[in-house]
């Protein structure tokens, strides 16, 4: 199912695309700074709330918006990136939208307390992660490594180098894996979310070691697009004992500042601002007006979902049970009911997936109908409206190889078309027989999607068998072109 929503989405003209060229587009001054990209996580209820910000934007000859989900999403929402792309570009297909498809991997955070513990495997999985999620068509990836930067030193180089090292080390790794003719759009981070605002000199001082770290993991190795920094949100906003939010007031002459300097001194798109969509109306105009690149929005559509009239009782009741059950020890003695539910309820997204895809159609279509109108509101006050010209314009359109599989000569096949040349391999995993051709494609590299084993499709072996060593490999075929037409030639059984 996975495959067919893909192959119809390319067919139709709707492909999972990097925003890269045009952020740097935007650094070198060619696209006006007059609108502030938004990029929508979503939590639940995937394929109905992607429909209505595709509606939204439609309305508004629009282009330039993301989705995205965060590696804590990943977890207590039960989407992985496969899942994920599949509901959103199934919702792009579904409101026949044309043009680029902006899927992105929000906050690829490195855990502070587990890299203290081991920090190899904490980066490793991080990486697991990337490769996973650039397989399933996430071309924008934000990568985190804020939490990790050392106020403990006297200097502030000294402070962001961790920081800069690992997203450059993360950086040259996204590289050696995205498919030939994209560039992913990578950001990185200088201020973690809900901490001391960030400061021009924190900004230079990371973007410099950043710079010297990556020259030295190669020449030519392209790096950022934009660059996350804090300047008052919160994550989710600030909770009052009643459940309803207080007032943030954010810095947006910081804000600006920073935007600036990414932009004219190392040629970036500018500023991210996370943890936005909880802020005060009158706000969201205000990051045009100071040269903010991108705003990621998430609570206010999950405030949405659990505030609706329509979500039906037994929903609501049901998750706030799993909440009382299993998230008891996330209560402090000075949380009222409202504020617990309020911080917690994210979490039980995940359990009640199944449940919330049962909604009937009809009340589906009101909540979707109560996104759309929050949505847009925000596109219209960051100038989304008539930016799908300059989106054309700027940002390439590539058909990522999707694996076909086929019966040849009674053997099942799969084949994939990478840049010029067709590749022909088993349809079958060697591990337990499962299909291949739903597997996720990373470069030349296919990972099964039953147990994440991976294997080459050029030739067959796995990367994570040391050469050398014997392990299980699949058959690969000789394909020949000619006329149009492509032939995989296999020997009867």
């Amino acid at each position: 199912a996975r495959w067919m929503i893909r192959a119809a989405a390319h067919y139709l003209g709707s492909f999972p695309a990097s925003i890269h060229e045009l952020y740097l587009a935007r650094g070198r001054g060619e696209v006006p700074e007059s609108f502030t990209v938004p990029a929508i996580n979503i939590r639940g209820m995937t394929y109905d709330t992607a429909r209505a910000a595709v509606r939204s934007v439609q309305k508004r000859d629009g282009g330039a918006f993301i989705f995205e989900i965060a590696r804590s999403e990943i977890g207590y929402t039960g989407q992985r990136p496969a899942e994920f792309s599949s509901q959103v570009i199934a919702a792009a297909v579904r409101e026949e939208f044309h043009g680029p498809i902006f899927i992105q991997g929000d906050h690829f955070q490195i855990n502070a307390k587990k890299y203290a513990e081991n920090p190899e495997a904490e980066l490793g999985a991080v990486k697991d992660l990337v490769a996973e999620a650039i397989g399933a068509g996430f071309y924008n990836l934000d990568i985190d490594a804020s939490t990790v930067v050392d106020y403990s030193k006297p200097t502030l180089a000294e402070q962001q180098d961790r920081n800069a090292r690992l997203t450059a080390e993360l950086t040259a790794h996204v590289r050696s894996l995205q498919p030939e003719g994209v560039t992913v759009s990578v950001g990185g981070e200088i201020g973690e979310v809900g901490m001391q605002n960030s400061t021009v000199g924190e900004l230079e001082a990371f973007m410099e070691a950043y710079n010297a770290h990556l020259s030295g993991l190669g020449a030519g190795l392209v790096g950022l697009s934009k660059i996350s920094v804090q300047s008052g949100t919160q994550h989710g906003g600030v909770v009052l004992p009643d459940g309803s939010l207080a007032d943030v007031r954010i810095d947006f002459e910081t804000l600006g500042s920073l935007s600036r300097v990414a932009r004219e001194t190392y040629g970036l798109a500018g500023a991210v601002q996370h943890g936005a969509s909880t802020l005060p109306d009158e706000a969201f105009d205000m990051f045009p007006r100071s040269g903010t690149a991108e705003i990621h929005l998430a609570t206010s559509f999950q405030n949405i979902f659990f505030e609706s009239l329509y979500l039906p009782d037994e929903i609501k009741e049901g998750m706030y049970a799993w909440l009382v059950a299993n998230c008891a020890a996330e209560r402090t003695a000075d949380m009222t009911d409202e504020m617990f539910f309020y911080r917690t309820r994210k979490k039980a997204y995940g359990p009640f997936k199944e449940a919330i895809w049962g909604i009937d159609w009809g009340t589906r279509k009101s909540l979707s109908e109560d996104l759309e109108d929050r949505l847009d509101f925000f596109f219209e006050k960051l100038g989304v409206d008539g930016t799908q010209g300059v989106v054309q314009k700027k940002v390439p359109h590539h058909r990522a190889g999707i694996p076909r599989g086929f019966v040849v000569n009674g053997r099942a096949v799969a084949v994939v078309r990478l840049g010029e040349a067709w590749h022909a391999f088993t349809n079958r995993c060697p591990h337990n027989g499962q299909r291949l051709d739903d597997g996720q494609l990373a470069g030349t590299v296919l990972t099964c999607r039953w147990h994440g084993w991976r294997f080459d499709v050029v030739t067959g072996l796995s990367p994570d068998i040391p050469p050398g060593e014997d392990g299980p490999r699949v058959r690969t075929y000789p394909v020949r072109v000619a006329d149009g037409q492509v032939a995989v030639l296999v020997d009867p059984l």
